[in-house]
């Protein structure tokens, strides 16, 4: 599959509509849903015109940042960037999705360096607001916030993945053919590694109180009904839901129910330590 500049100009844009700081797409200031690899990697697929192998691979790339958190200084590696030139480069290439993963979350480590240029590129704007406002001019206040600095981010974000997709398709092809044989096992290996890690990661969330106990509902209703993902998804969130409602509605009761449960199981392994202890 080739990929054309107005393609790759597009998957640049998808990209700059999922990276952090864009307002366009937003959700009560959360990241944008279009940075999720899954969600980038459907929109990748329509613009290329094989939307269900873009799912596919998209779902695949999602799995190591299934536990993708972006707090404080820290710069983790851009999903936003492995679920579109990723994503767009194994589509181009004709990889499977295993292959993919290997080669997307290298690449998600460009969009680190993207961001850190991002930041940097904008500090020349925050004092020229500084300025601005000193001086009482709140409207060109408010068009230095906005304006210059998406500016900004759409060239770092549409030009970098516009001329990897349409340069670097050869280029993963040709790696893809030398590295046949036993390398390129190997990287299948690690690409079936990484979603583990993912999901071992957002695993070790469990230990918060009242955390454990919906893993463990999960489980009961997939193992013993039967059920496969879609609507043991379904029944989450709906519990979900009222559980979040009625938690806003009366944050006390809550915090207390918590509070109760985390002291009964306190008293259990306590109970366990001194059984063991007396033994």
């Amino acid at each position: 599959m080739t990929i054309s500049l107005f393609q790759a100009f597009l998957v640049g844009v998808i990209y700059y509509l999922g990276f952090v700081g864009t307002p366009w797409l937003m959700n009560l200031g959360a990241m944008s849903v279009i940075q999720k690899p899954l969600v980038a990697g459907v929109l990748v697929g329509i613009v290329l015109g094989d939307p269900v192998q873009g799912a596919i691979i998209g779902a695949a790339v999602q799995m190591p940042f299934i536990a993708y958190i972006f707090a404080g200084g820290a710069q983790p590696n851009d999903p936003g960037l492995a679920g579109t030139l990723g994503v767009a480069l194994a589509l181009a290439a004709g990889l499977d999705p295993a292959q993919a993963v290997a080669i997307s979350v290298p690449i998600s480590l460009v969009g680190t360096i993207i961001n850190v240029i991002r930041m940097t590129a904008n500090v020349g704007v925050v004092h020229a607001i500084d300025r601005a406002a000193e001086q009482g001019n709140m409207r060109k206040a408010v068009f230095l916030h906005i304006v210059p600095p998406q500016v900004i981010c759409f060239v770092l974000c549409v030009v970098p993945v516009t001329l990897g997709c349409y340069f670097g398709v050869d280029a993963v092809a040709a790696i893809i053919a030398t590295l046949k044989g036993r390398p390129l096992y190997t990287l299948e290996v690690i690409g079936g590694i990484l979603p583990a890690l993912g999901i071992a990661m957002n695993l070790r969330t469990l230990d918060r109180p009242g955390t454990l106990i919906w893993f463990v509902l999960g489980f009961v209703i997939t193992a013993y009904l039967g059920l496969s993902a879609m609507p043991v998804a379904i029944i989450g969130f709906v519990i979900a839901f009222f559980y979040v409602n009625l938690e806003t509605r009366f944050p006390e009761t809550s915090q207390v129910a918590v509070g109760r449960t985390a002291s009964a199981i306190d008293a259990a392994t306590a109970s366990d330590d001194s059984d063991d202890d007396f033994e």
